[in-house]
């Protein structure tokens, strides 16, 4: 999903921080001299892993990752743990308990297009976990139901929805809930999971939540929560976004960019975490997959989403204990 060597992405290797990295001194000072004096890019940042292994690589005139075996994300007590230099604590088993069911209120963006297509994938799947779960599309459809909230569907850019969507989070037509999570109707995701990770956040604070882009960070630009994997706000970061009167520049805008300028500008920050996935779970690499416990992925394409959601997004008690849940999802914080 770096859209760098697309045709043969295994050609080129970048490091797995859950492992650890190093730099050498040399290159450390060669490297702080090139952001100093060559002007930078303004464009997007999707993965640091990624993004900063071509740096230091500059197409090929920089050193080339040296893989070290000893740096590992095995478990701590792990037989093969052994001769790692590095390994995955168990450190707390959690960080509070799961927050419950009811203080979570779930927004899907669909259309009518998608609602024969991707709205039943979502009731097969992760639908029954949730207590509170509204559909919003451009057309009323009882049988679901869905809400038309009076913004006309768009090809591209989905913000005059979002932000009708924030506006009903806070009004008398849905639950006072702690969080909000919006999510796209391609969208996978395992709600405990959330649960399990949001016990580690204040819902008081203005919290905004998920897997974490970038735009022209180093020209003044912004971070901003990628909307296909699941952005999760808190009910007072959504009341201080609406407060400061901040607004689409058009409804067909790009919803999760225009809610990072909006935090950008309200000086509240957008916290990252790598267990929300923009693409699909082909599109990264599986060793970094195998030791994540994920809670999104996001896309239909050429898989069957179903199938997806099983593999990946459901828990079963043979498959992980409660108690591995919480500590991976700790260490991935």
């Amino acid at each position: 999903h770096h859209y760098a060597f697309a045709e043969n992405p295994s050609i080129f290797k970048y490091p797995d921080f859950a492992a650890a990295w190093a730099l050498s001194m040399p290159l450390v000072v060669r490297l702080a001299n090139k952001v100093r004096d060559e002007p930078k890019k303004s464009d997007f940042t999707i993965d640091l892993k990624h993004e900063i292994a071509l740096y230091i690589w500059d197409s090929g005139k920089g050193p080339h990752l040296t893989a070290a075996p000893e740096l590992c994300t095995e478990p701590e007590d792990s037989l093969h743990a052994q001769h790692c230099a590095t390994t995955l604590s168990k450190g707390p088993t959690q960080c509070g308990e799961p927050v419950q069911k009811e203080d979570i209120f779930v927004a899907v963006k669909t259309c009518r297009k998608f609602h024969n297509e991707r709205v039943p994938v979502i009731k097969r799947t992760w639908e029954k976990d949730a207590v509170l779960l509204e559909y919003y599309s451009d057309h009323a459809d009882p049988s679901i139901p869905t809400i038309n909230l009076g913004v006309p569907n768009t090809e591209r850019g989905h913000c005059g929805k979002t932000f009708a969507i924030l506006q009903r989070f806070l009004s008398i037509h849905v639950p006072n809930t702690k969080w909000l999570l919006v999510v796209d109707d391609d969208t996978l995701i395992s709600l405990p999971r959330l649960q399990a990770l949001l016990s580690c956040y204040d819902p008081s604070e203005p919290v905004s939540l998920g897997e974490r882009y970038g735009y022209g960070l180093s020209q003044g630009g912004y971070s901003y929560i990628t909307g296909g994997g699941g952005m999760v706000f808190s009910r007072e970061a959504v009341v201080r976004l609406l407060d400061s009167g901040c607004k689409c520049y058009s409804d067909d805008a790009p919803d999760d960019m225009v809610l990072g300028m909006c935090f950008n500008a309200l000086g509240l920050p957008v916290t990252h975490s790598p267990l929300f996935h923009q693409a699909r779970p082909e599109d990264y690499p599986t060793d970094l997959l195998a030791h994540q416990v994920p809670i999104s992925f996001h896309k239909h394409w050429n898989i069957n989403p179903v199938a997806v959601f099983n593999k990946w997004l459901r828990d079963n008690a043979t498959e992980k204990s409660s108690h591995e849940l919480d500590r991976t999802t700790k260490t991935e914080l």
